[in-house]
């Protein structure tokens, strides 16, 4: 692995933020999140920060001396949720280039530390931020080290673009191989988890030698890179190249779909700025004019322009969920917006598969498949508890109670 962001050679004394976690045994409606559905009544037993059983309450072992019993009442218990796509240090308020060009380094923190709580609060226990600018790599920071709570983070630094690109304006500029490879090696050395690239806008970016080197850097620096990349073209020549994943996704021919399925190539999918911005009452509210709101029901009303993605996923593409959080009126405590519009438009075919997207599907793309994303013993004990079912009613998602990561309650 690369070496070390010099902020983990700092010695930490003790935390300013840390929570207890005591073994823990949790009664209710236990979700899973597995192929093998539901426990109407269950329990899940944690000790040390982990799940040691899970199953029917008729089987329920005895709970460890001085375990705290956490009765539900009939809620439901399931894996923790994750946003693979999200922008912690963007509000959604603001305009997205003013805020990028314009807002100091503090209050970027400040905006990541708010928007932090508002995903624990959600139920949201890992979110990968996909930067633009290189804040999120002191958001890492503030949380290893026990600055302020949040929620398990994957960062990716600054985005990297070609000279005058996608959002030229907040991302770190390169042209040539060279300068993409220096790129690179400046976001590993701030303690970057992942690369993300801007492949396209309107048109392709970067040239053929430019993007073989930025993926070559990361993987030799033993980073997944990932690409927006949002139309066939575009899809198909990231995916020929070696990307490991692509956000946002969009129009696809069979070929680039096999492509895909070939390569094992996850979609992290983001309807959100989409269906939330048609909404007339909320996107009123965030300043969002008119004819943007006219233009975004148009859109969501065209099932047809995400053909490619449900096909995609209808051939086992993995499908993952991701909101773009901190785009305009996106925020990052809207959750559900996003999941019923996966069913609604066929990248899941029901409400459990949608979930499984915020779940198990989301921890295998983000490297914690054998840890994170389901409800099994000897797996990590990040677990929420939801007022309602929400594999029947997405809606139960905006009823979070509580919130767990490593055993340890933060919400």
């Amino acid at each position: 692995m690369p070496e070390p962001a010099a902020w983990k050679y700092q010695k930490i004394t003790k935390p300013m933020f840390d929570a207890p976690a005591p073994s823990r045994l949790f009664l209710g409606r236990v979700l899973p999140c597995t192929p093998a559905g539901p426990i109407e009544d269950g329990y899940v037993l944690v000790e040390n920060g982990t799940i040691s059983a899970v199953g029917p309450r008729a089987d329920m072992p005895p709970a460890p001396e001085g375990a705290e019993v956490i009765d539900t009442g009939g809620k439901t218990i399931m894996p923790g949720m994750m946003n693979s796509h999200a922008h912690l240090s963007w509000d959604g308020i603001h305009e997205l280039s003013q805020q990028s060009m314009y807002d100091s380094p503090e209050i970027r923190a400040y905006k990541a530390a708010g928007n932090m709580l508002k995903s624990l609060r959600a139920g949201i226990t890992l979110v990968r931020d996909l930067g633009v600018h290189d804040a999120n790599l002191f958001t890492k920071q503030a949380v290893a080290q026990g600055i302020f709570p949040g929620p398990r983070l994957l960062v990716s630094g600054a985005a990297i673009i070609q000279t005058g690109g996608h959002t030229y304006w907040v991302c770190r500029e390169a042209s040539g191989a060279d300068e993409m490879r220096r790129a690179v090696r400046e976001q590993v050395k701030g303690g970057a988890d992942l690369i993300k690239i801007m492949a396209c806008h309107d048109t392709l970016e970067f040239t053929d030698a430019e993007l073989d080197a930025v993926i070559d850097e990361a993987h030799r620096n033993r980073l997944p890179i990932t690409a927006h990349a949002t139309y066939d073209a575009c899809i198909a020549r990231v995916a020929e190249f070696g990307i490991d994943c692509v956000e946002h996704g969009g129009s696809m021919s069979d070929a680039t779909i096999q492509l895909l399925l070939d390569k094992k190539i996850p979609i992290v999918t983001t309807f959100s700025a989409l269906v939330i911005q048609a909404n007339p009452d909320i996107a009123r509210a965030f300043g969002i004019p008119e004819w943007k709101i006219a233009e975004r029901q148009r859109a969501v009303a065209d099932k047809t322009r995400f053909d490619g993605l449900v096909r995609a996923a209808k051939a086992g593409v993995p499908i993952v969920f991701g909101t773009d959080a901190g785009s305009p009126a996106v925020e990052h405590d809207q959750i559900v917006p996003e999941l019923g519009f996966m069913v609604e438009v066929g990248v899941c075919p029901d409400n459990m598969d949608a979930l499984r997207a915020i779940t198990a599907r989301a921890a295998v793309l983000n490297g914690f498949g054998d840890k994170l994303g389901t409800l099994e013993a000897g797996k990590l004990a990040d677990l929420i508890v939801v007022d309602g079912k929400p594999d029947e009613d997405l809606d139960a998602l905006r009823r979070v109670e509580m919130t767990f990561i490593d055993g340890k309650r933060m919400h």
